[in-house]
């Protein structure tokens, strides 16, 4: 069943005043709700629901309103729930009439409605934030056309890789899950095993590299014979096959893989689509999650760099071959045809969409570089503060959701979320104020 929408009727409450008579209706979060055109958003995002009997879904209003909260102040689902219920604001915000006591939903329905959304109905967020930018005189429209693009890594929760906490916790993992269904083990290796990982650790502090591979190779036994146990103790339950089937095939391929091997590794047993990235820093060689690409404007907008486009780019694609997929996105996202695309060195020997190999330029590209395109890379470097902005401040720097879907969906609401962030600036007068405040010192 498609969710029944909100929609203001303007009757009052005896007993209850309504919301507008208690904010300030000046606050720039009124201004942006103000703006934001919801009917969008609702025919975007209720295409996901058959029209069919049963329980309604909650308002899109206040749904969609939630994601933009939480990723616009950097607020977890557990805080998001108890800063909406103190804040008035939040709550006319996502659609409410009359300020609420209790919460509306439930803190897993925020979880459940990202991934009905997907990565497609959740772009429906930045196209939106890019209209209300444009409508309210932060973004120039042909400011669309020429766009930065650049690369960044959004990290997992998951710790630093080791093999030997692998081995150890793919073993605990084996053993818990056991004990829950019942299969008895020989042995669980529950103590000597956490007494080689220690003696791992400390062996391998000390630079005593033989003992310490001696404890790998304990561990490593401990888990094949865990892995055996269990296989012939489940070999004729049929019920019990699927339940380890999963288990079973990643902690095989943690205790074969090669530190030098083709193909994926597994870095984190409850994220192992995590993959391991090197971006060239010196004070973080590798970085443990999925890259990401994210388009800028080029030409500097009154409200702030906005983002035009991100996207999840599973695989560790390189730089340049990302372009065939990212450039029809960046356009389908705004709406307008893109005339120039600046890059850096990474994307040399780029892979474009054709029609476009003559309109994407790289930092130390000497062929068909006019004057008017080196000015422009002056601004190529803008990108760098807002994926440090994004980071920082709107949920990618550790992204929490779980599995392929949710790195896709945490690099787009990080994206709107920054973009929200600009606009409530801007509404709020301090942005224009600045600028005002430069033009009188001139």
């Amino acid at each position: 069943m498609k969710p029944r929408e909100q929609r203001e009727s303007g009757q009052g409450d005896l007993f209850r005043a309504r919301l507008e008579q208690i904010i300030d209706m000046k606050h720039p979060l009124v201004k942006l709700a103000g703006q934001i055109h919801w009917p969008f958003l609702e025919n975007t995002c209720g295409a996901v629901y058959s029209d069919v009997p049963g329980r309604p879904p909650l308002p899109t209003r206040l749904m969609a309103g939630l994601e933009i909260l939480k990723y616009t102040y950097n607020l977890s689902d557990e805080r998001l729930c108890e800063a909406w219920l103190e804040n008035p604001y939040f709550q006319f915000f996502c659609g409410e009439a009359f300020f609420q006591h209790e919460l509306p939903f439930d803190r897993s329905s925020m979880t459940r409605w990202r991934q009905r959304m997907g990565e497609e109905k959740l772009k429906a967020l930045i196209q939106e934030s890019l209209a209300v930018a444009v409508k309210t005189g932060a973004l120039k429209p042909s400011a669309l056309t020429a766009v930065v693009v650049d690369t960044t890594v959004q990290p997992k929760n998951v710790m630093f890789p080791t093999d030997a906490k692998l081995l150890n916790r793919a073993r605990e993992r084996l053993v818990r899950l056991a004990k829950k269904h019942g299969v008895t083990l020989r042995q669980t290796y529950t103590r000597v095993g956490k007494l080689a990982l220690i003696k791992h650790q400390r062996y391998a502090h000390a630079k005593q590299f033989k003992r310490a591979g001696k404890s790998l190779r304990k561990l490593k036994t401990y888990l094949r014979r865990v892995i055996r146990d269990i296989a012939r103790k489940i070999a004729r339950n049929e019920l019990l096959k699927p339940v380890f089937a999963k288990p079973l095939s990643l902690s095989h391929r943690v205790l074969t893989q090669q530190r030098r091997q083709k193909g994926p590794k597994v870095y984190s047993l409850h994220a192992p689509e995590v993959e391991c990235i090197g971006k060239g820093k010196a004070h973080k060689p590798y970085e443990f999650g999925v890259k990401v690409s994210l388009a800028t404007t080029v030409a500097p907008a009154k409200g702030g760099q906005f983002i035009l486009h991100a996207k999840s780019l599973p695989g560790a694609p390189y730089d340049g071959h990302t372009l065939e997929s990212v450039i029809p996105d960046i356009e389908a996202t705004t709406g307008a045809r893109l005339s120039r695309v600046l890059a850096d060195a990474g994307y040399k020997g780029h892979k474009t969409p054709p029609g476009y190999k003559f309109k994407v330029y790289t930092q130390g590209q000497k062929r068909g570089v006019t004057g008017e395109i080196k000015r422009l890379f002056r601004r190529r470097a803008a990108i760098e503060p807002v994926i440090g902005h994004t980071k920082s401040e709107h949920r990618m720097e550790r992204n929490y959701l779980a599995h392929r879907h949710g790195d896709a969906a945490n690099a787009v609401l990080a994206a709107a979320g920054y973009n929200f962030r600009r606009l409530i600036r801007w509404l709020s007068g301090f942005v224009r104020g600045w600028l005002l405040a430069g033009l009188l010192k001139a």
